[in-house]
């Protein structure tokens, strides 16, 4: 154990290799100088005719040294950290690579090389046993279209800050992701918006994959499969690119959506905007999920827990009669067909319906819920029930997107305080005459 722990020390000085001007004095052969840098490690450099490169060697016993190649050195390029190393830098890796052979000698690791995409699969697999089917598709589908085409190849042991927040950056200023070929011809003839709330958005959104992706990686980390954390610990979220930015739809253009909508997708909208409910518990509730003499909703969630959802006078007046000819165990919300409304079903009519009632940006089915959220905080209804309302967790969401719109004693104080300044000029007000005929 003592032989593994001083693998962890400090860097390791040698004045023969530290620097590029040190090592340009070495003369040129084919074995390499070596440096001790931890008890059956060692560190070597190669040096060349124009330039030389770094190993690791790693004492197993009987067995002799196994070599492995880290990169080239900094003696003509600045070092890089990805391709090109220093002296410092070469030993980390040294170091990192020493141990991942450490954990594999152990068992605690795969032989054989570790990738970014065995790791997503890994944890995708261990929280199928922990988190709901949908949160687990959700999850996937992350992987699969913002981050293994990117990194799965590239083994844990391989990866460094600079590859990772490079790929950050890159989803900070991609496009936006569109799903089928009428999408992708749509969105080519839209203008895309490059304004401060899109980039905004972006990186808000490579914030959330980021974060997914940390959570595979430090679970890999945990469970002795990958040597160090070092590489994804470094890399920080965006700053300042979550604060809520809460869009509403004004009492006009809620009434033009609704009637730009087809009438099997209306109840739907309708039923958004008076419970405030997300798409999916929208379209999973039955007729005995109605309660006609409190007037609420029973929202299913997840291990048997339930959530009850409060109409006012025309939302339980709608649902009275969407429920009136249903029986137990039927849906309140199908298709025209009969059929369910499905995980993505919703998109394309509010897409449709937000051009016809001409709202631009398209209205998506959270807004719908956020417009829900925002009436209630105008009218000074307080974040505590919002939030039970809305299904929050706690109030630090609710306040997050809604406590700006709420009646504030601050605001009330200045409003009724502040002196008028007489600054505007008064509108004058001419009198017209009808003209005699």
């Amino acid at each position: 154990m003592k032989k593994w722990r001083t693998l962890l020390a400090r860097s390791a000085r040698h004045s023969s290799l530290e620097t590029r001007t040190a090592r340009a004095r070495l003369p040129a052969r084919r074995t390499p100088y070596f440096a001790k840098i931890a008890k059956g490690l060692r560190l070597g450099y190669y040096r060349g005719s124009a330039s030389g490169s770094w190993v690791a060697s790693f004492y197993r016993g009987k067995s002799g040294y196994e070599t492995k190649a880290i990169g080239s050195a900094d003696d003509t390029l600045d070092a890089d950290g990805v391709a090109v190393f220093d002296y410092w830098q070469a030993q980390d890796r040294a170091r990192t690579w020493a141990e991942q052979q450490r954990l594999a000698a152990t068992g605690k690791v795969r032989v054989g090389p570790y990738t970014v995409a065995n790791a997503v699969k890994d944890y995708l697999s261990e929280i199928a046993a922990e988190k709901k089917p949908t949160a687990v598709q959700g999850a996937k589908y992350v992987f699969d279209a913002w981050i293994l085409p990117r990194l799965g190849p590239i083994e844990l042991d391989d990866l460094t800050t600079e590859k990772l927040v490079r790929w950050r950056n890159e989803l900070a200023t991609a496009s936006k992701r569109v799903r089928s070929k009428r999408n992708a011809a749509e969105q080519a003839t839209r203008a895309t918006p490059d304004d401060e709330d899109a980039r905004r958005a972006r990186k808000a959104t490579a914030n959330r994959i980021l974060t997914i992706l940390k959570a595979a990686l430090n679970r890999a980390f945990y469970a002795d499969r990958a040597s160090s954390d070092t590489a994804w610990r470094r890399v920080k979220p965006f700053k300042k690119v979550d604060e809520a930015v809460v869009r509403y739809l004004s009492l006009v253009e809620i009434r033009s959506l609704v009637k730009a909508c087809p009438p099997d997708f209306r109840k739907l909208v309708e039923a958004a905007l008076h419970t405030g409910c997300r798409y999916a518990e929208l379209t999973r509730l039955k007729r005995e999920d109605y309660n006609d003499d409190s007037g609420t909703l029973s929202v299913r969630l997840s291990k048997g827990k339930n959530r009850h959802v409060v109409l006012a006078a025309e939302g339980k007046c709608a649902f009275q009669q969407w429920t009136s000819n249903l029986v137990t165990g039927q849906r309140i919300f199908l298709r025209s067909d009969s059929k369910p409304w499905g995980t993505s079903h919703q998109q394309r009519p509010l897409d449709e319906a937000s051009q016809l009632a001409k709202i631009v940006p398209a209205v998506n089915f959270h807004l719908l819920r956020h417009t829900h959220g925002s009436y209630l905080a105008m009218a000074g209804v307080p974040m505590a029930v919002i939030a039970r309302q809305l299904g929050h967790a706690d109030t630090r969401m609710t306040e997050k997107h809604y406590a700006h719109l709420a009646p504030s004693y601050v605001a009330q104080t200045i409003r009724e305080n502040f002196p008028a300044l007489g600054l505007a000029s008064p509108t004058p007000v001419v009198t017209l005459h009808r003209l005699s005929a």
